[in-house]
């Protein structure tokens, strides 16, 4: 089994119907285990701020699952909660990130691990520090604590 760390987010419909929706659609998945699950985020929107707030959290999963067949299954349980994709960063009723796959760094057309901007967004790495704080990013090579210490002073300074 491999440990993988996901980011969800939800800024319309019932944000907290579609993310326990989305964390039981998770766990019915053969191959799939939900281990941990993060406290929930209200968030400002990133990129087009034009629309709702999101809550957001963070699940750990012990999974048989390759990284492309997870991708595969969170993209289908998106779908099936309602999901539709019309614009970069709009508005949404669930959203599910792959974060963090084992050590794994991984660059193909359709997936990313690590999740490439995952350092810059307090959105992901608060609720990430919650359930993983010594986890180790495979790139950075900082743990999740460290980069959430490095995000926290770099907004305070803004």
């Amino acid at each position: 089994m491999a440990i993988a760390y996901l980011g969800l987010g939800s800024n319309i419909g019932d944000r907290e119907e579609s993310l326990n929706n989305a964390i039981a659609e998770l766990s019915g998945v053969p191959g799939i285990q939900v281990t941990k699950i993060s406290s929930r985020y209200e968030t400002k929107p990133y990129g087009n701020t034009n629309q709702p707030d999101f809550i957001n959290m963070a699940v750990e999963v012990d999974t048989n699952l390759t990284p492309l067949d997870l991708l595969e299954t969170v993209l289908g349980i998106e779908h099936e909660l309602g999901r539709v994709r019309t614009e970069i960063w709009g508005p949404r009723s669930i959203d599910i990130d792959v974060l963090l796959y084992e050590d794994l760094e991984l660059k193909l057309t359709d997936l990313k691990v690590p999740h490439p901007e995952m350092h810059l967004r307090s959105f992901v790495i608060d609720p990430l520090y919650e359930i993983a704080p010594k986890r180790e990013h495979p790139t950075l090579h900082m743990t999740v604590e460290k980069i959430k210490e490095q995000l926290d002073k770099s907004q305070s300074a803004e």
